[in-house]
């Protein structure tokens, strides 16, 4: 069989790379206007939307990603994954959202879903600090989510005085809602292994292609629905979408790995990463609560921390 030279390999993997970018703006816009469509629709808010369905959509990969490490005896992928998806969310994510276009939101709308998450956090650091995150502190969890997510359907639904009629979505909304979550899973995968052929198509050492490709790749679901709102002025997508997934990312994907089997915390997860996602959190929650917009020059100072975060991550694993 004919054996592909590294020329012919870069090729193929350039032309997954950019089909996986299509996938991921198509996907991205199919997942936006069809979530403005279907809370105009079901007569319930665009953030509740996003808090849920879309947040829920995006964390796919991360779901899938950390319950299989931690079945493969890999525990570290699992709690690393959350973690890092959770920091890439606040400080790559919204900068990127924020640099396109400032980010305005309602303080008082955002006020339970932030104090959620800022629990979400407060639970992941304890289970850092305990070293294991055990199979009923995990159900508590999902118990958490499930309660959290039939309160705010129940609250947005009694938050919508009236509902509005939108033809940004197609024809059927829903199934074009799950179709657009669906390409944008199929795109960052496509987009990742491309990447990743690539690179060591190229040569780049295997470390560097997973604490770079793999790691962004998990959260360009998010990325990508996050800029297609930040074109479109959603601003509530791109707002409930964030804090939803972070919360999903700790009490689902978190917690499913440990339901799946006992989740073990490596110490070395104390000794730096669960301090830069508890300041990333707490920014961002001062964001939500206090000040009301995310700006350019707020977007610009996050961009520059995830690329900082990185550096270190490179420096500290090399």
């Amino acid at each position: 069989m004919h054996e592909l030279s590294t020329y012919e390999l870069s090729l193929v993997a350039m032309g997954a790379i950019a089909f996986g970018i299509w996938l991921l703006i198509k996907g991205g816009d199919w997942t936006v206007d069809n979530a403005v469509t279907v809370a105009g629709n079901a007569g319930v808010s665009k953030l509740f939307i996003a808090a849920t369905v879309v947040a829920f959509g995006t964390s796919a990969p991360e779901l899938v990603t950390s319950v299989n490490a931690n079945l493969s005896g890999f525990p570290g992928i699992s709690v690393g994954n959350v973690i890092g998806s959770n920091i890439a969310n606040v400080i790559m994510v919204v900068a990127v959202s924020a640099l396109i276009a400032p980010i305005m939101f309602n303080r008082k709308e955002v006020r339970l879903d932030t104090i959620i998450m800022v629990i979400a956090t407060i639970c992941m650091v304890a289970a850092i600090i305990a070293g294991v995150l055990p199979t009923w502190g995990a159900l508590a969890m999902v118990l958490t989510l499930v309660g959290y997510v039939f309160y705010q359907y129940k609250a947005s639904k009694l938050d919508v005085d009236e509902v509005e009629e939108h033809e940004a979505g197609g024809k059927h909304p829903v199934l074009m809602l799950i179709a657009g979550i669906v390409t944008l899973l199929i795109g960052s995968e496509v987009l990742v292994q491309g990447a990743v052929a690539g690179g060591q198509a190229l040569g780049v050492p295997e470390a560097v292609i997973g604490m770079t490709l793999i790691a962004f790749g998990t959260s360009l679901p998010e990325l990508t629905a996050c800029v297609a709102a930040a074109r479109k002025g959603q601003h509530d997508v791109i707002v409930g979408g964030i804090i939803g997934s972070n919360i999903f990312n700790i009490f689902s994907v978190m917690a499913f790995s440990a339901l799946a089997k006992p989740l073990l915390i490596d110490p070395r997860f104390a000794a730096f990463d669960m301090y830069v996602v508890m300041a990333v959190t707490a920014v961002f929650a001062a964001l939500l609560l206090v000040v009301g917009r995310i700006g350019r020059v707020t977007g610009g100072l996050m961009a520059i921390s995830y690329l900082v975060f990185i550096a270190v991550q490179y420096t500290v694993s090399f």
